[in-house]
């Protein structure tokens, strides 16, 4: 056996190993560089979707069910008999009441509800259930707002007739209610006067407006308040 020439076939050999691993070591190292390359892209796409999905559900519509509302009983006393009341349907009333008109949204997640008695007096409880607790309020500002103007709104719109108001005060009722009195004459005789509740719960914002003929010292004020605050603790 030629010793020299089997020494240099195995150090042909292993150099060959040596080259081969050479050239596989620059692959390993790429194919794992592509792989967390492929990780970070991979995490990154369920990322987007996964916010793409948040996206769309915030703005998808929510399934609102309607708030709590108050009974027929609930209502203070006024001219005629015992209170009847409505079913809570959905949208604004036909005829919504004068100062609200211009602020209740036209669409949304809006209720209401008739209450009256057989003779002269009469109220309506709107709530909405805004998109957010910021929206809430702003619809509350632009309530209480109209319900302050009210009077003087009545008297340019009516020239010849008469109109007064009073603020009767903030409720501690959930997030806050205000009570307003407003009064109206019209040149034929007529004469109207209402107590306009305003109150928030959270998203949901409710009106009561209480009506029936005479003036601003006829309205039953105290026992409104009660019903106010029952309406915006009932919201829930």
């Amino acid at each position: 056996m030629n010793v020299r020439r089997i020494s240099v076939r195995k150090s042909a050999v292993i150099t060959a190993a040596v080259a081969a691993t050479a050239l596989l070591m620059p692959t390993a190292a790429a194919t794992a560089q592509a792989e967390a390359r492929t990780g970070v892209k991979t995490e990154a796409k369920a990322e987007a979707k996964a916010e793409v999905k948040a996206e769309a559900k915030a703005k998808a519509p929510r399934t609102v069910s309607a708030p709590g509302f108050l009974a027929a009983a609930d209502m203070p006393d006024g001219w005629g008999t015992e209170w009847q009341a409505g079913p809570v349907t959905k949208g604004n009333p036909e005829f919504p009441p004068g100062c609200m008109r211009d602020v209740l949204p036209a669409k949304g997640a809006t209720w209401h509800r008739a209450y009256w008695t057989d003779l002269e007096t009469s109220a309506t409880q709107i709530s909405v259930t805004t998109p957010t607790v910021a929206s809430a309020r702003r619809l509350v500002a632009a309530a209480e707002k109209a319900a302050a103007d009210c009077a003087a709104d009545s008297l340019r719109k009516t020239p010849g007739g008469a109109a007064a108001w009073d603020d009767y005060g903030k409720i501690a009722a959930e997030d806050g209610a205000h009570v307003y009195g407003v009064h109206t004459e019209q040149p034929y005789g007529a004469l109207d006067v209402a107590l306009i509740g305003i109150g928030r719960d959270g998203r949901t914002v409710t009106f009561v407006d209480w009506g029936q003929m005479g003036y601003l010292k006829d309205l039953p004020v105290e026992a409104f308040k009660k019903t106010m605050a029952k309406a915006v603790n009932d919201l829930r």
